[in-house]
This record gives C-alpha cells, structure tokens and sequence, in this order.
C-alpha cells in the first residue's frame, strides 16, 4: 500500500515503490476566499515545478525527475531526507570534510540551475535532499522547484526564501537572491545553526519563529551578519552575504582559494556547543515545510523552524 512519507504546506509525498515518491498537489476539503487563493497557490507550483524538472533533466545534484503520474509526477526517493532533518538529527557526529563537500555540492546545484536559466528563489537547507549515492557516501540533491523562475519558459513560481535566507535588500527574484540565501545554508551547514539562532530545533511558537524572522531581516537590512572570520568557508560565506560574487561558478573558484580550509577547530567547538543545545532545546528534529506564508509584494514567503 502506499505510504505517506511527507505533507507539506502544497505538497503531499507518497511512496509508491521503493525508491519512487508521487509528488500530488495537496487538496484541503474546505471553501472560502483563503482557499481559492490557496488552491491557486498549488495549482502554480505545480505548473512550474514540472517543466522545471524536465528542463533541468538529470543532472548529479538535482532531485531525479522520473514523469507525470495523474495530477502530480514521480520523483526518485533521498535515502536521508532532507538536509535540515539531519543536521538537526545528527549535527554532533557530521565530519567537517563532510561539510565542506556539502558546501560545494549545494554550489554545484545552483551553478548549474543557474547555467540553465533557472532559478530557485526558494532556496533553505529543507529544499536540499541527502542521497547516499554509493555505501558510506552522502550526497546533496537540490529540490522543491515550485516557487522557481525561468524567464525562457515564462515561468515564475513567486516565492521568496525564509527569513534567513532572504536578502531583505533584493525586492526581487534574481540569481544573486539565490547566492545570498546559499550563504545562510553554508553557515548553517558549517555551524549546524541558523544565522542569530542558538537552538536548531523547530520554533516552539508561532510568535518565537515570527521575532526570529523580525530580528534577523532587521540585522540583515543593516548589513550585520554573524562572525564567520574563523570559521571554514567563512569568506565564501561573507561574500554571498556581501554581494561578492555575480554567479554560482565564482563561489566555486573562490572555495579553492582564501580560508576554505580553515576554522575546523572552531568547526568542533560549534558541533560541541550545537549537541548541548540540542538535549535542552524543545524538539530538535526539523519537520518539513511550514504553512506560514506572509505577503512580500507579489511573491510569497515561508518561515521554516530551523
């Protein structure tokens, strides 16, 4: 019988064989102007999401796209979950070479989405997969491509990311949006944390996520971000932050280069420091998308407890 594996705020996930989940539109039985809106919501993320997925065909670093099936379509299965799901699960015993495969894997994906005219515009440590590809090793996979752009197909998904991995400068989707929120998912990779964030569990109210997402769009308004000088990748992390860098390929380039390396004593304190939090912080596993979406001019966004 089929099995839920994930519902989502759009999306419902079932796996129908081993290996092979049904990505179908979620349908709530109620009625009103709230779920027309909704309705149409979904109905737009699935209409971009698919041509999407064929556009970017098979690709190491994207989530295998396998066809349509009745109202949605079939996508191949992470042996992992998402990447938000095991850093919360498993931050103490993640290896600092691991992240910085990571890093460079989630700069691979958005390179190339990038060279195909795509992007994300959604970007959050959620919408990364981990695939054991081979025994012992962990992949990224990029996915979730419902709220994307592609100018060449005239697509647009319009959705923003959540608060951290918004630029609260950038009014608008553009590939550099996407560079930004890829310095929050590094920092958050290297760290095990969200940016101004102690705890990597789940918000345990609606009101905390909602002063979270005040505070860091503040801080991130005035050009304030947290210390990453000593911290491996910090300078790649910088410049995403900072607007150093105009494609995915430059952060590739400047990986290979400057303090990549460095900081990995500093790596292991963090881990320390972020498995104690994690025995006192209220529900330390991530649980999938969240339904809070707030109005950011034409575009939507969501806040996600880290």
């Amino acid at each position: 019988m089929p099995e839920i594996q994930h519902h989502g705020s759009t999306a419902i996930l079932t796996r129908i064989r081993p290996g092979v989940l049904l990505k179908s539109p979620f349908e709530p039985n109620l009625a009103g102007p709230n779920v027309d809106k909704f309705k149409e919501r979904v109905r737009l993320a699935f209409a971009v999401e698919e041509p999407i997925l064929r556009r970017l065909g098979d690709h190491p670093r994207i989530v295998q796209y396998l066809g349509q099936r009745d109202q949605g379509f079939l996508l191949s299965e992470a042996s992992h979950g998402n990447l938000q799901a095991y850093i919360s699960a498993h931050n103490s015993s993640i290896t600092p070479c691991l992240r910085k495969k990571w890093c460079r894997q989630a700069a691979e994906a958005v390179s190339y989405i990038h060279s195909r005219g795509v992007v994300h515009s959604d970007m959050r440590p959620e919408n990364f997969l981990v695939h054991e590809s081979s025994p012992g090793c962990l992949d990224l996979l990029l996915c979730d491509f419902g709220g994307a752009r592609c100018d060449e197909l005239g697509l647009d998904g319009k959705h923003l990311p959540d608060g951290p991995f918004y630029d609260p400068t950038q009014a608008e989707c553009s590939s550099m949006l996407d560079i930004f929120s890829l310095g929050s998912i590094f920092y958050t990779i290297m760290t095990g944390l969200w940016p101004y964030r102690s705890c990597c569990g789940p918000f345990r109210t609606a009101q905390e996520m909602l002063d979270y997402d005040a505070k860091v769009n503040e801080l991130f308004s005035r050009g304030q971000y947290p210390g990453v000088d000593d911290l491996a990748w910090g300078d790649v992390i910088k410049g995403c932050w900072t607007k150093q860098y105009q494609r995915a390929d430059d952060i590739l380039e400047a990986s290979r280069e400057g303090n990549a390396n460095k900081g990995d004593d500093r790596l292991v304190g963090l881990q320390r420091l972020a498995y104690r939090e994690e025995l006192t912080c209220y529900g330390y596993a991530a649980n999938g998308e969240s339904s809070r979406h707030a109005s950011s001019g034409s575009r939507s966004r969501h806040v996600n407890g880290s």
